[in-house]
């Protein structure tokens, strides 16, 4: 009989936000594979009155609608008030007040879930706790990076994400430093569980390099940086901006969109290099590996990571990696086939590991090799064990 699970998370695509939480609907998919799970998804959203574009993100959520089908499952999104930049403390009360008539209502028309899977700690799933205790369910959390290296330093949050590790049946990190800190902050460690995001083999695969920049408009003789991610400050893109007035005749490459795309380009123009950072704009998924293996090089300067899934995609495109020494990225950079950590989060750290890079720079096919010790199998093994464990323990 399969296992009838709730994904339970904010952190999940939408047809208005396509790759936003791509990572928690991947993970999902290659559980579906087996045909041992069953699984309908609630992805709260906040409320907000308008669609109009100049309300950026908050526009989005307006746009989101109450329910569709994703690559064959189905998403509902509920909405639940949410007060901006004071709501923090009262988030997780507020999403599971939203979320419950939705679930109800699918509790009524025959989805009987065995057990709820919350994705990111805070406020998601603190969220789940109440409604696994509301509806007499167990339930599990996937912490994946900010969650647990950033907001337990806000008092009232750590201590409801204590509570929440201790009522929960499990924890899982996408990374072991993410467990780590949860023990460090006094979690049960028997109940602390690492299973990893893996990558996608069949959709990130290399491409004749040559091939990939002409597509691309690139030149087939250039030297390429890339850099991926949202538009912000933590991931790190004007460090790449920066080294590149210690990388002549290198090209930036920066995939994303996000709010400080005019402070970064005005980096890029201040310090002249504005002609060597090409701006692609958001990529989606099936279009990201002409641009991995496009670049000779990709960066990731992030000031935190739980685990950067661009690292092993660019991998299994057979490129190489620079990236901050940081929470999980050290279990993903592990040899000299993947590439190298830097020394340092800054410029000159980002630059000399490129130079270091292409003193023995691993062959593409080396790189591939290394992605591929990440496949989803483990995961996914480890997910239904996991998850049959609880059910069968449930009372």
């Amino acid at each position: 009989m399969a296992v009838k699970i709730l994904l339970f998370s904010s952190l999940y695509p939408s047809s208005v936000r396509p790759i936003h939480g791509i990572f928690v609907e991947t993970r999902l998919r290659e559980l579906l594979k087996t045909g041992q799970v069953q699984a309908k998804v609630v992805a709260p959203v906040p409320w907000f009155p308008s669609q109009a574009q100049r309300f950026g993100t908050y526009a989005k959520f307006a746009a989101t609608p109450r329910a569709e089908d994703r690559n064959g499952v189905e998403v509902h999104h509920p909405r639940y008030f949410l007060l901006p930049k004071v709501g923090m403390g009262m988030a997780p009360y507020a999403m599971a007040l939203g979320a419950l008539p939705t679930i109800r209502r699918l509790q009524r028309q025959g989805f009987d879930f065995d057990l709820i899977d919350a994705h990111y700690y805070y406020p998601d799933g603190v969220a789940a706790s109440l409604l696994a205790k509301w509806l007499g369910k167990p339930f599990v959390v996937t912490a994946r990076g900010t969650d647990l290296n950033l907001i337990p330093q806000y008092p009232f949050p750590r201590k409801l994400i204590l509570q929440t590790a201790a009522q929960a049946s499990a924890s899982i990190g996408v990374c072991q430093a993410l467990m780590d800190t949860l023990g460090d902050l006094g979690a049960d460690r028997s109940k602390l569980h690492t299973l990893r995001n893996g990558v996608d083999l069949d959709r990130f695969v290399p491409e004749d390099r040559a091939q990939a920049r002409q597509r691309l408009g690139l030149s087939v003789n250039g030297r390429y940086l890339l850099s991926v991610g949202h538009l912000i400050e933590r991931k790190g893109h004007h460090i790449a901006i920066e080294a590149l007035s210690h990388l002549p005749g290198v090209t930036l490459l920066i995939a994303g969109g996000g709010s400080e795309e005019g402070a970064l380009k005005a980096v890029a123009k201040r310090l002249g290099v504005a002609e060597r950072v090409r701006w692609v704009g958001v990529v989606p998924q099936t279009d990201l590996k002409w641009w991995y293996s496009a670049a000779d090089v990709l960066a990731l300067c992030s000031s935190r990571e739980g685990w950067a899934n661009v690292l092993l995609e660019a991998m299994a495109c057979g490129t190489p990696v620079l990236a901050t020494n940081i929470w999980g990225t050290p279990e993903v950079v592990s040899t000299p086939a993947a590439g190298l950590l830097l020394a340092r989060r800054d410029a000159p750290a980002l630059a000399a590991a490129w130079v270091n890079l292409h003193t023995q720079l691993p062959s593409r096919e080396d790189t591939r090799a290394h992605a591929e010790t990440f496949s989803w199998k483990a995961t996914t093994q480890g997910q239904l064990r996991l998850f049959q464990e609880v059910i069968y323990a449930s009372p």
